[in-house]
């Protein structure tokens, strides 16, 4: 017995009512990402004109990043080491947990053609792979802003342990003039 104030639909007419209200859902979520998809092409993020590849290797610690899942465990003494791998990079990150023991992940980068070394695509777990856009770099190579083209994600390193309060912050200008939200970047723990 229906109980409810509006009939139920014919059965003949219950697999043409889901498929309508289907398509009305998939419309509905291509409207939004062609919106998100227009306002990421109508404010595109660019990068640096160029890496040069071997003074970017080594490593890099990191001061700040906006908080993801991904590196949820790290508490601090978060590092990024970047060495040639054949065509590509590999990438070794460190950090240690909450209960004091190093973390470490192995992975792999690809430079992006067309690029001047300033986008790669980086994975730590084959076959997904993410961007990782060099946006701001000191001409000495000493701090890197790093982010992606939906700046969901974004990075503070610098090649020392320590960054002074100017510089950070200066850096932190440069995200926002990129459309970053500077309220979102966390300071890191470094010692």
């Amino acid at each position: 017995m229906n109980t409810s104030l509006q009939p139920s639909p014919p059965s003949a007419n219950r697999a043409s009512y889901r498929i309508a209200l289907a398509c009305l859902l998939a419309l509905a979520a291509a409207s939004l990402w062609a919106c998100r998809s227009t306002e990421l092409t109508s404010n595109p993020l660019p990068t640096v004109a160029k890496v040069e590849v071997d003074r970017y290797l080594g490593t890099w610690v990191q001061q700040a990043l906006i908080p993801n899942r991904f590196q949820a465990m790290c508490v601090r003494n978060t590092t990024a080491t970047y060495a040639r791998d054949g065509a590509g990079l590999s990438v070794l990150n460190r950090c240690t947990d909450a209960d004091n023991k190093p973390v470490e992940a192995k992975g792999v980068a690809k430079i992006v053609e067309d690029s001047n070394n300033a986008k790669l695509r980086v994975s730590f777990f084959r076959p997904f792979y993410g961007d990782y856009w060099v946006l701001a770099l000191d001409p000495d190579y000493q701090w890197v802003l790093v982010g992606e083209p939906k700046r969901e994600f974004g990075w503070v390193l610098s090649r020392n342990a320590q960054l002074s309060d100017a510089t950070y912050n200066t850096i932190l200008d440069k995200a926002v003039a990129l459309g970053y939200d500077k309220a979102r970047f966390v300071r890191s723990v470094n010692n």
